[in-house]
């Protein structure tokens, strides 16, 4: 049990400072708060974590991911690969086209989509395939492209979870055609909310910037059908200021990981392994408890260690994708994913973790023994 001295670890909470404060308050005195500067000096930074990569700044995670896919010609006719071990948004945006989900399996190691599942998933309607970077390790891209490569497919990286992340040094959002990241508040860095997409192609970017902003570049002079998803210049100068700090936070998630990685020693919990040539950047530390979650996540709590599970439920399995597949006799083989949704908890990783904060974290795990 907690003691009445000891507060809980919390296991995830938007940080928000002075400098944050004082960007919006600056932005808002200057009157110019929607689509203005802020944002396009927003983009021309962020294009340094990607490579060097266009940047198409957006209202969230879920726009840039379905801009992304209308951009790119997807709609109804085409189907899309994705995990199902995901967060809902992932396959919403490709339903949100009006393509339909396909399903594949994910490597237990990454939890990310696994490359011959991918490739024994696609049919003459396959258009493109989604890898997700899940708790911020990156995705099989070397193998993934070659697939991709093989079969004249799209990629559209989900980098929503893995700002930073990298693979052989190419950064997470510089693989595929385009890459979306998400700014939510409890991601690695945030903007209070927003996305942005990234891509090479300057063709693409600019077909992006219409979508955005109801189809014009010029105002009043519509070219395509657009919609509003613009981030304001508030949230931009929020995360120009986050943006500033990604790189010391990161190390810092790193350095907590390596501390639980070698505190955690209970039999029982498997800690998260990394890809050789893969840049972790623990936007979750996501254990494995196989047969006993149930019971540790209970155990956990009365610690006071905060603590969530993602996901307990596979997106197949979810309302709008699980009924519509069952009338169309449409069953998903996805023995990886449904294990990973049994046995996974994730643990507190974020930069403010005090060295009293990792050491309770790791005890707390360790006590676990007793039930497992």
């Amino acid at each position: 049990m907690t003691s009445i001295s000891e507060q809980p670890v919390p296991a995830a909470g938007p940080f928000i400072g002075e400098a944050e404060i004082a960007a919006v308050v600056r932005v808002m005195r200057s009157g110019r708060v929607v689509q203005g500067p802020e944002v396009a000096a927003f983009e021309e930074d962020f294009s340094g974590l990607v490579g060097g990569r266009h940047c198409v700044a957006v209202n969230s995670g879920t726009s840039a991911l379905h801009l992304l896919l209308l951009a790119l010609g997807i709609g109804r006719g085409d189907e899309v690969i994705v995990p199902s071990f995901s967060f809902a948004a992932s396959a919403n945006a490709v339903r949100l086209t009006g393509a339909d989900v396909v399903f594949a399996d994910i490597e237990p190691e990454s939890f990310a989509l696994d490359p011959a599942a991918v490739e024994a998933a696609i049919t003459p309607r396959t258009a493109a395939v989604m890898p997700v970077h899940l708790y911020g390790h990156p995705a099989a891209m070397d193998r993934l492209m070659r697939v991709a490569d093989r079969h004249r497919i799209a990629v559209v990286e989900d980098a929503c979870q893995a700002h930073a992340a990298a693979l052989n040094g190419t950064p997470v959002g510089a693989f595929g055609a385009g890459g979306a990241f998400s700014f939510y508040p409890t991601k690695n860095m945030h903007s209070l909310e927003g996305g942005m997409v990234t891509t090479a192609d300057a063709g693409l970017a600019r077909t992006l910037r219409l979508l955005r902003n109801q189809g014009m570049e010029q105002r009043y002079a519509n070219e395509i059908i657009g919609a509003n998803m613009r981030m304001t210049d508030v949230s931009a100068a929020v995360g120009r200021v986050q943006l500033g700090r990604i790189g010391a936070w990161t190390e810092q998630r790193r350095a907590n990981a390596a501390f639980l990685d070698s505190h955690i020693t209970v039999p029982g919990v498997t800690t998260p392994p990394v890809a050789e040539g893969a840049r972790h950047v623990y936007h979750q530390y996501t254990v494995r408890v196989p047969g006993a979650r149930d019971a540790a996540t209970a155990s956990l709590g009365e610690a006071g260690i905060g603590h969530a599970v993602y996901y307990p439920t596979p997106i197949h399995r979810l309302k709008p994708y699980w009924e519509p597949d069952q009338k169309a006799g449409r069953i998903w083989d996805l023995p990886e994913t449904e294990r990973a949704a049994a046995e996974v908890v994730s643990l507190p990783v974020h930069p403010s973790l005090t060295p009293e904060d990792l050491k309770r974290v790791a005890a707390a795990v360790n006590a676990l023994e007793v039930i497992l």
